[in-house]
């Protein structure tokens, strides 16, 4: 064992063994290594590789169908708004209908009213005409009735005549 620290041994300049077996070695060691490390190593790295570009290709797909949500979502928007104003333009209109029928219903009303108060009027006055007429009647009947009474106190011929009157009164 003394020999070999004894011995001439530099790294920088290796002896032929030296060389041969860290080759022989290398050799074995990179085929194990690359049959058994390499090979999962690298079919996992293929792996990864196609699981990433299946998850851009899952992204770019879904970006798209995004944009399309979007643009779906804005025509949907532009359509519920336009349908939005057209039932505000027909409430608008139906309002002014009823508000215009009503108006309408209203004048008719109130010319129906004043057109029967009218003739309530006319008629209370016709019956105010009549009934001071009648007791107007009345009371020149009750004048005549008592100037002729007396007058007639002590008149036979004027008796006489009023008795022929009251007879052909009741004839007719």
């Amino acid at each position: 064992m003394l020999y070999f620290l004894a011995a001439d041994f530099s790294p920088i300049k290796p002896d032929f063994g030296l060389l041969f077996w860290t080759i022989l070695i290398f050799l074995l060691f990179w085929t194990i290594i690359g049959r058994f490390a390499f090979g999962p190593i690298k079919d996992a790295l293929k792996k990864r590789e196609g699981d990433i570009q299946d998850a851009l290709d899952e992204s770019k797909k879904a970006r798209e169908e995004v944009a399309n949500l979007k643009s779906e979502h804005a025509t949907l928007l532009a359509e519920a708004r336009e349908e939005r104003g057209k039932i505000l333009q027909e409430a608008k209109e139906v309002k002014t209908s009823i508000i215009n029928e009503a108006k309408e219903k209203a004048k008719e009303e109130a010319q129906r009213i004043v057109t029967n108060a009218k003739t309530e009027i006319d008629n209370q006055k016709k019956a105010a005409l009549i009934e001071v007429k009648n007791q107007v009647g009345a009371m020149a009947i009750d004048i005549a009735e008592k100037l002729l009474k007396k007058e007639l106190k002590g008149n036979g011929e004027h008796e006489s005549f009023v008795n022929k009157l009251v007879d052909d009164i009741k004839l007719n």
